[in-house]
């Protein structure tokens, strides 16, 4: 059975699935070396690769979904699972590391009950834990990711993040 909940795997239930993805096919599929393209799109239209997504991909372009598998494995960009609807990115670089990330870590875990790679059960949020943001002197820092755009908040404190988290809930 498909991710989709439909028990045939006919072409035009593919077709349907996949409708929004067609225009990007339409525009790489022939392309030498877009593979990354067509991956990074496929995620910002769905939130992830999914096994239907990939075989899809794989028929469209005749790339084996063994080898866009192992692309899609291989950089840290694309996901296999969904997310929640707010992604934190927890960054564990050595700024952050140095100024108590380890904390900041155990708090969303704490709070949340999810640990690094795992989404609420509410389907709210997704931790995951990163090399870097590239703010370092806002250490220790988080991004969270959602449909709204992207919000960075810096100088975290284990009282501060439970907050923060508070207050996104609260708009949900």
């Amino acid at each position: 059975m498909s991710e989709n909940g439909c028990k045939c795997n006919c072409a035009e239930n593919r077709e349907a699935m996949f409708a929004d993805l067609a225009p990007v096919l339409e525009q790489y599929a022939k392309v030498p070396g877009s593979l990354i393209t067509i991956l990074q799109k496929t995620q910002d239209i769905y939130g992830y690769l999914s096994v239907d997504a990939i075989n899809y991909i794989a028929e469209v372009t005749g790339i084996k979904p063994a080898k866009i598998y192992g692309v899609a494995t291989f950089y840290a960009q694309f996901r296999l699972k969904p997310v929640g609807k707010n992604l934190i990115m927890l960054c564990q670089g050595t700024a952050c590391h140095v100024n108590g990330s380890q904390l900041i870590e155990e708090a969303i875990t704490e709070h949340l009950g999810i640990q690094d790679g795992e989404t609420t059960e509410d389907n709210l949020f997704t931790l995951n834990n990163v090399a870097c943001l590239g703010c370092c002197s806002l250490a220790p820092v988080m991004m969270v990711k959602n449909a709204e755009g992207d919000e960075t908040y810096g100088n975290l404190t284990k009282t501060k993040v439970k907050q923060i988290l508070d207050e996104i809930r609260e708009r949900a």
